[in-house]
């Protein structure tokens, strides 16, 4: 497990849980990549330079700026990040608690796990489970580093995560995409259709288990790096045909019905 990236407590009405954040999400087991300078091989370097001299600053140099309307510049510390609100940067203060399905999976963000100091064992086993037997979830407000967060804390298991939620400003408006309407006889969808794909579906359900499932494309990826790097021959795909208006139509109900005998075979 790396390090706790935030120490403080869960604020809950006169309840104080003290707990540590860790980051959920594993960031080296993806793959990265350097530029390269093409012609040796070497990688390339980005400078930190002073946009007036051209000259390297050392990282012990470089500070933290807000620009004003007048063009100056106000310097900030981590102590001044920190002074701002010292309650709202060692505190999760619980807002509200809502159902989880009233979230809009498109405020989901980020992940992380939360773990009890020695002292708060108790308290947090009792968040916990009041929020897992009511089957809700505490929205919250959280400041990692110098920026505020709306977070939901959810029970799971033994644990309590922390969901990073984004804002509604953070969201692109779907307005204006060109999406077929609901009204499915608007767009031709007929209720044997509808009938077919449902069945269809029925025959792919079941529970989530993660462990099904692989990122296949990182393993040809590496797969493909191995190869490359013991000297053998990689074939070049070929390019994806462009869609062409007026296209041909193709027959979703002859689809479905083969697709629905694949599936019961298999």
């Amino acid at each position: 497990m790396p390090r706790s990236i935030w120490r403080g407590s869960i604020s809950f009405g006169l309840v104080t849980v003290p707990v540590n954040l860790y980051p959920a999400e594993d960031s080296s087991a993806q793959l990265s990549f350097n530029m390269l300078d093409g012609r040796d091989m070497a990688p390339i370097k980005q400078k930190r330079v002073n946009a007036n001299t051209g000259e390297h600053v050392p990282w012990e140099e470089i500070v933290k700026g807000y620009e004003l309307e007048s063009g100056q510049w106000v310097v900030l510390t981590d102590d001044d990040f920190r002074a701002a609100n010292v309650e709202a940067t060692q505190t999760i203060d619980v807002l509200a608690a809502v159902c989880a399905e009233d979230i809009d999976p498109r405020y989901y963000d980020k992940p992380y796990y939360l773990e009890p100091t020695k002292a708060g064992r108790k308290a947090y086993a009792l968040l916990r489970e009041t929020l897992a037997k009511a089957e809700r979830v505490a929205l919250c407000n959280i400041v990692i580093r110098t920026r505020q967060h709306l977070c939901a804390l959810v029970p799971d298991g033994e644990m309590l995560m922390v969901e990073i939620l984004r804002y509604p400003y953070e969201l692109r408006s779907a307005e204006g995409l060109d999406l077929p309407s609901t009204d499915l006889q608007k767009v031709g969808v007929t209720e044997a259709e509808l009938s077919m794909a449902q069945q269809l579906l029925s025959t792919i359900e079941r529970d989530f288990d993660p462990s099904e499932y692989r990122d296949t494309y990182r393993d040809d990826l590496m797969a493909l790096i191995e190869k490359k790097a013991a000297g053998g021959e990689v074939a070049v795909p070929p390019e994806p045909a462009e869609e062409e208006e007026g296209a041909e139509v193709v027959d979703i109900m002859e689809m479905l019905k083969r697709s629905l005998d694949e599936a019961k075979q298999a």
